[in-house]
């Protein structure tokens, strides 16, 4: 079984506007329907405190910020109580297609001892989450 969950989608506004949305994390709770409450700040080093739907409960999980580039990418490392264990590198990538467009990609890789185990039970939930996330950014990004 793959060990990554790789979403896109096309949104109809400037990958600046959809990357202030994105890195807004302290407003998540008003529109993300899959991480329903953030805060942090997206700089190297940094940890967010991320509250992430999980079926019909919710998981809090810290990662620390990786990689930001301005309006093209940022990346995240989380870990399921120890680093090694259950690992997620999540990452979103911003493409500008001209006209106010922008490819959106949010993806995750995981590794660790248990990542394929439970990538078998929470792998399709997962996809559907990052999947109702991409939506509601662009349905945000592309109002008014």
């Amino acid at each position: 079984m793959p060990k990554n969950i790789t979403t896109e989608i096309t949104i109809h506004a400037p990958r600046e506007k959809v990357w202030a949305i994105l890195t807004d994390f302290n407003n998540y709770y008003s529109w993300n329907p899959f991480i329903v409450q953030s805060s942090g700040q997206a700089v190297v080093g940094s940890r967010l405190i991320n509250t992430m739907m999980n079926g019909k409960g919710t998981m809090v999980f810290k990662p620390v910020v990786l990689t930001v580039k301005q309006n093209e990418y940022f990346d995240w490392l989380g870990s399921l109580f120890i680093k090694g264990l259950f690992d997620g590198h999540h990452y979103f990538k911003l493409e500008d297609l001209g006209n106010g467009q922008t490819r959106l990609t949010q993806g995750e890789n995981f590794s660790g001892i248990l990542a394929g185990l439970l990538l078998i039970s929470i792998g399709k939930q997962t996809r559907k989450g990052f999947e109702k996330m991409n939506e509601a950014l662009k349905e945000r990004a592309e109002r008014g």
